[in-house]
């Protein structure tokens, strides 16, 4: 199977790359290193004659500064980091930690530090040991300069996204983003580019899973190859976000032959499985993790309403934008690229007890977010589907019968019970 080499695939892994904070810094070390060696290519061109001269001394000495700095000011960034990580953990929610990791702004600081670290004490030893003649050390000069104008850069940024980053309203946003983007990316292929489910799964051989954990990836250029090879159909019955055990059936394969049920556990391995659920192909983990995120600020030793109604906000948006139309070029996009795999839609069901179930238990004796969430519910009643507006109005009555119980003022009922009413 290709699964390595189908871009599907590759999008996963450089995304699960991206989450990794000594890739980049890595990266740049070795862009550093060779900076520093392209340096010395100027002595063998013509560029010698039209120089300045440049003293050591001078480039030693900035070198020497940047040396000595850069070390504790990347220590002092990864200290500043890991305190951001903490408070997100404590103020929101550990599900979010890896949206936190993968901060553009903090890896890019981090980075920019340690190469210029490293860029700083392979120079040295290079101008130590006569390394350079005068082109080559100009061009270095010239590159130390450029590499100290960026450090003040990258530092004058970092320090006002530090400022920011590991805050509620900052974590919101980025877990709002995430859950946005995979929301995005599902809405233009509902069926990750298979056909939608139509025939009967019973009628199967099921393909249990062999690992225990979260369904994170579906591979579904390896599970078309295979099904080509195999002259079979395949139906998914795991979308990312599924809990697998060896007991729970990743796919069901139709047409089976004596050979292709030899091989079948190829299908297994085209379900990536880890042990937490990621943002990146998962719309609905982004919408659990805004719901947790309200738990807890609804909690009696928190008890902080206003950031459960930023979150119904967020909620209204990322639902609002799953029921927005199509256009003209997403419609080119979305097409079927894999008509031997059948793969189920997400439910707006789904979606709105991810969304919806835990604010409306939480918030129920809490009168200001009961109001907004009906305000809120009725909006998106008014949107997308007949499925969309069922969903929306079993949501809102549900909510309505929880703070109708949980509430101890007839008044306050009343006025949940006003505000449901169309204005």
């Amino acid at each position: 199977m290709a699964a390595l080499v189908s871009i599907d695939r590759l999008r996963f892994l450089l995304n699960q790359l991206h989450e990794r904070l000594w890739v980049r810094p890595l990266a740049v070390c070795l862009l550093s290193i060779a900076a520093v060696f392209i340096a010395k290519l100027a002595d063998g061109t013509a560029l010698i004659k039209w120089v300045p001269h440049i003293s050591i001394d001078s480039v030693e000495s900035l070198l020497s500064i940047m040396a000595s700095s850069m070390l504790v000011i990347a220590t002092f960034s990864v200290t500043s980091m890991l305190s951001a990580y903490n408070s997100a953990s404590n103020s929101a929610t550990p599900r979010a930690f890896r949206l936190m990791v993968a901060d553009d702004v903090s890896q890019n600081a981090l980075s920019t530090f340690v190469g210029a670290f490293i860029f700083s004490v392979v120079a040295i030893a290079a101008l130590k040991n006569s390394f350079f003649d005068k082109a080559g050390l100009f061009i270095l000069f010239a590159l130390t300069v450029f590499v100290f104008g960026l450090v003040i850069t990258v530092f004058v940024r970092w320090v006002d996204r530090i400022a920011r980053l590991g805050r509620l309203g900052s974590t919101i946003e980025k877990v709002e983003l995430a859950a946005a983007a995979a929301l995005e990316r599902r809405r233009i292929f509902p069926t990750l580019c298979g056909i939608p489910t139509s025939v009967d799964a019973s009628q199967g051989h099921p393909v249990f899973a062999n690992e225990i954990g979260y369904v994170q990836h579906i591979d579904m250029s390896a599970i078309q190859e295979w099904a080509d090879k195999m002259n079979v159909h395949v139906e998914v019955a795991a979308l990312p976000g599924t809990f697998a055990a060896p007991n729970r059936v990743l796919a069901y394969v139709h047409q089976l032959s004596a050979k292709a049920q030899e091989q079948d556990h190829c299908i297994a391995k085209a379900f990536q499985i880890g042990r937490e659920r990621l943002f990146v192909d998962d719309p609905r983990f982004g919408l659990v993790v805004l719901s947790e995120i309200a738990g807890r600020a609804l909690s009696p030793g928190i008890n902080d309403p206003g950031t459960a109604i930023n979150i119904i906000g967020a909620l209204v948006r990322l639902i609002a934008l799953w029921n927005k139309p199509l256009t003209d070029a997403e419609q080119q996009q979305a097409k079927i690229i894999f008509p031997r795999v059948a793969v189920p839609e997400l439910t707006m069901r789904d979606l709105y007890d991810d969304a919806f179930t835990a604010i409306a238990r939480d918030g129920a004796g809490t009168l200001e977010v009961s109001i907004r969430l009906q305000k809120g519910l009725q909006s998106l009643s008014l949107l997308g589907s007949a499925a969309n507006r069922e969903a929306a109005v079993y949501h809102s009555q549900r909510a309505f019968t929880r703070a109708e119980q949980a509430l101890l003022h007839a008044d306050d009922v009343q006025i949940i019970k006003d505000s449901i009413k169309p204005t």
